[in-house]
């Protein structure tokens, strides 16, 4: 076969071009060829002329497979041609196989068509059929494949642009994507920011520019930038480090462990630095001859800065800093601070797009509307998200609807484009989105939706609804805590030989929300209450104190969240809540920082109990100051109960003060590490739904039998428990923990191993 490379057949081509000649060779392709040739891009174009075969030729093949990129021109006959579909099924084995970028453009016909096999599409590939070749339905499956890729659409007609401004989109769009090929980013990450890419390049090679700090406000694209960034140049480095989220790994595990796991990745090699100051001298002289790059995300204290030592960094070593706080910048020593700008129209436009059409340009008919969002959105990377996808499939009229809603708000703020989004909600997901918002961002999934059911009909679905609103987002466990954070979450050490499931389970996901949205809902709770004693959910130090220590809870009050260590010494009334009807959420913890800061703060006033309404659902209070839980509270609603390190020492107060009442179905979480209880009794057999039982560092000497009858419990941990005797075990359980405890014996018949995926004997004088 002859074509216009064949004279170097052997070289790398940057672009292949897929089209089908009747339909787009003398017009649209002949048009976007030369332009792509006149930026210096190496095209492979197919002169043949005439039908080929339905085997794609060696030629063609080896075209593709040099190729970074191809561009499939979709027209109305394309799937007519059999070499055209031959190449489709090439183009994309080469994708799957050696991820080739792939671009449609879908030319006067619509995507909808591709993806499903339809309109005059539909025609061509009954005719293949009727004939009888093999190659149909991997041709089918590719086409179909191709379609649901977010590509060009070019309807023509009177109400669209002219195609040479498509070309001219276009060919900037496929420049950017071949640079930026190192990088598997998604393309809607990378919209626009090409030119601080540059400029923060530029930097970096600046021999007097060591710190770099990289300022804006939340969402305008800072983490992605230095994402960016790092992934281009962290090959220059001997060693680099991307630590993301650092305000709420130090909230989880505390300064010193956060600097140890840092260093010990700098290093490689396990570091435990007790002091405040780096001091040993090996490891600064190992750090000074190391040249790094870093990145710090989500900085928001200037100390953190030489607490993590990165001023001992040998020469060369480049340490990105992000921040929404530029003061923070500045005392952090950031040599040179870079403003993360807004989008420009253009950019905007192309990510609005990816969102509202699933493709990389609005269609025609809606190309005046979106200007209008794309204006209303002011350059903010998360605010052209969350409209966009609330946009998507919505008809030409709920689009003219929107407008006039954002109308009413002048030049509207990006918060408040946000909150437009919250106020298209019905009233059960708004109170979900400021639930999860106030006291359940970064919270086990299956643990917020079994808590939020027992409060709302219909919360699994709203949970759905919020995260196809882009309000909340749900990841996967180790992408948020990734490995510096996985040892408060270990995994159970497998001892035995008996266990026959592997311990892959699915990964547990995790309920995630930018900060930006959670600063939204708290704001609206703000704004609709007048006063403390009027907010509808509490969670700053001062404002639940003053609540506590004045009394002034009432049945407005739905949730308390309470940092402890942000608050002086308070003894409670043992009537405090009692006025709260409505309360349903308690959570009254330490974050995981220095352990001086882990004492009692609210304190027992005489009376040795608290009453507790009945509406609460979520009852997590570390260093709980009472020997038990009131006989006048009803648990009737309870779904979680976690008193870690209190003074409890007894399940119920009252005559038979080791009984446990029968507690409906939805209790499934009991936490009471640490305490002073004795005795698992034999009416636990009440908690008939209880999923997770902690009772480790407890003075737990004996367990009733009756935990067998549990039949939904799946992890049991009594390590560091003074037990003797190995508990009889229900057939659910998938993890036990028993190391450090007094165990002599194991009884286990492999009619109770079926589930167990983990057992931790560690530290068990005789074990196994």
């Amino acid at each position: 076969m002859e074509s216009s490379s064949s004279s170097s057949r052997q070289m790398k081509h940057q672009v292949f071009l897929s089209f089908r000649g009747e339909d787009t060779r003398l017009n649209f392709t002949s048009h976007l060829l030369k332009a792509l040739k006149d930026t210096g891009l190496n095209v492979f174009f197919d002169e043949e002329t005439l039908e080929r075969g339905e085997q794609i030729s060696p030629a063609l093949s080896n075209a593709i497979m040099a190729s970074n990129l191809s561009i499939i021109i979709l027209s109305k006959d394309y799937a007519s041609s059999k070499s055209c579909l031959a190449e489709v099924s090439c183009i994309m084995n080469r994708k799957l196989t050696q991820r080739q970028i792939v671009l449609p453009i879908f030319y006067h016909v619509d995507p909808s068509d591709v993806r499903n096999l339809g309109g005059s599409f539909k025609a061509s590939f009954n005719d293949h059929e009727s004939k009888s070749l093999d190659q149909v339905q991997r041709w089918k499956k590719a086409f179909a494949e191709v379609g649901k890729f977010k590509g060009w659409h070019i309807e023509g007609g009177q109400f669209d642009r002219p195609e040479t401004k498509y070309i001219k989109d276009f060919v900037e769009y496929v420049t950017k994507k071949l640079m930026n090929n190192k990088s598997s980013t998604a393309f809607e990450e990378l919209v626009g920011i090409d030119y601080q890419k540059k400029t923060i390049l530029k930097l970096i090679n600046q021999k007097d520019c060591r710190v770099i700090g990289l300022w804006g406000m939340a969402g305008i694209g800072k983490t992605t930038l230095a994402n960016v960034v790092y992934n281009e140049i962290s090959s220059q480095f001997k060693s680099c480090w991307f630590l993301q989220n650092v305000r709420e790994k130090i909230q989880r595990q505390g300064m010193e462990s956060l600097r140890n796991n840092f260093l010990s990745k700098i290093l490689n090699q396990e570091i435990d630095i007790l002091t405040p100051s780096i001091g040993p001298t090996i490891i600064r002289e190992r750090l000074n001859n190391k040249k790094v790059i870093v990145v710090i995300d989500e900085v928001d204290d200037p100390d953190l800065i030489d607490y993590l030592g990165v001023k001992h960094f040998g020469d060369g070593s480049k340490i990105i800093l992000i921040s929404r706080d530029r003061q923070v910048l500045k005392n952090g020593g950031a040599d040179k601070i870079h403003k993360v700008n807004k989008l420009n129209e253009k950019s905007s436009l192309q990510l609005f797009s990816t969102f509202a059409f699933k493709q990389l340009n609005p269609t025609a008919n809606f190309r005046d509307l979106s200007n209008h969002f794309v204006r209303y959105a002011q350059g903010n990377p998360l605010a052209l998200k969350v409209l966009g996808s609330k946009l998507y499939t919505k008809s030409r009229k709920e689009w003219e609807s929107e407008v006039d809603r954002l109308k009413e708000y002048g030049q509207p703020k990006i918060s408040q484009i946000l909150k437009s989004s919250f106020d298209e909600l019905d009233e059960l997901d708004k109170n979900l989105f400021l639930d999860i918002a106030c006291f359940f961002k970064g919270k086990y999934k299956k643990k917020v939706e079994d808590i939020l059911c027992s409060l709302y009909n219909g919360a699994v679905c709203g949970i759905s609804n919020l995260v196809d609103k882009c309000l909340l987002d749900i990841i996967h466990f180790e992408d948020m805590l990734e490995e510096d954070l996985r040892q408060f979450h270990p995994a159970f050490v497998v001892k035995t030989t008996f266990c026959s499931r592997s311990a892959s389970a699915a990964k547990p996901l995790i309920i995630s929300m930018h900060d930006i949205l959670e600063e939204m809902g708290k704001d609206i709770i703000r704004q609709e209450a007048i006063g403390i004693g009027n907010c509808s959910r509490l969670w700053s130090p001062n404002d639940v104190y003053q609540m506590l220590r004045y009394n002034k809870g009432n049945e407005s009050i739905k949730g308390i969240k309470l940092d402890m260590s942000q608050i002086n010494n308070l003894k409670l009334s043992p009537t405090i809540f009692e006025n709260m009807l409505n309360l349903r959420f308690i959570h009254f913890y330490f974050p995981q920082v220095f352990e001086e800061c882990w004492n009692k703060k609210l304190l027992a006033d005489q009376v040795d109990i608290v009453s507790l309404p009945d509406e609460l659902r979520y009852l997590c209070w570390e260093y709980y100051p009472f020997k038990s839980l009131s006989s006048s509270f009803n648990p009737k609603n309870l779904v979680v109960l976690k008193l870690p390190h209190g003074d409890m020492e007894q399940f119920w107060n009252g005559n038979n003060h080791q009984k446990i009442p029968e507690i409906p179905s939805q209790f499934r979480y009991l936490d009471l590490e640490g305490t002073r209880i004795e005795e698992v009794p034999d009416s636990i057999e009440h908690l008939i739904r209880l999923t997770r039982l902690q009772l480790s560092n407890s003075r737990v000497k004996n367990v009733s039998n009756n935990i067998s009858k549990l039949e939904s419990l799946t992890d049991l941990d009594l390590s560091h428990c003074p037990i003797s005797k190995f508990p009889e075990i229900p057939k659910s359980l998938c993890r036990l923990n028993l190391s450090r405890t007094q165990i002599e014996q194991v009884s286990l018949s492999s009619d109770y191993v079926s589930n167990l995926q983990g057992l931790d004997m560690s530290g068990v004088e005789h074990g196994l």
